[in-house]
């Protein structure tokens, strides 16, 4: 089992940043493929990025073309979203994800509002 506390979202103007933090509780972090997402009001929710166990290997949605770098601290079980440039369209609720392959568990954390103002 996998607790997942987000914070950091708010108010800003656009060409602004933002850095999400994702605390995660329980145990075997290493063994979690860690993401982020986000769901904009009257859409589904997509992907933004993922970091693997080890923090070497990164995936981004191409929409965020450079603008965001997701990281990870292993020995204190953090995950983070830096977000740079900021567009009134990145006004979301943005959700941490913890995946563990092998067991095909997921596990969401309860969402951060970041919300970009022209």
């Amino acid at each position: 089992q996998v607790q997942l506390v987000e914070s950091g979202g708010g108010l800003v103007q656009a060409g602004g940043s933002l850095r999400l933090s994702c605390a995660a509780s329980g145990r075997h972090f290493t063994s979690y493929v860690m993401g982020w997402f986000r769901q904009a009001p009257g859409k589904g929710r997509e992907f933004v990025a993922a970091i693997n166990g080890k923090g070497d290997s990164t995936d981004y949605a191409d929409s965020m073309n450079g603008r965001f770098t997701i990281s990870r601290d292993n020995a204190n079980n953090m995950v983070w979203l830096q977000m740079n440039s900021l567009k009134p369209e990145d006004t979301a609720v943005y959700y941490c994800n913890a995946r563990r392959v092998v067991l095909g568990t997921t596990y969401w954390g309860q969402g951060t509002q970041v919300t970009v103002s022209s």
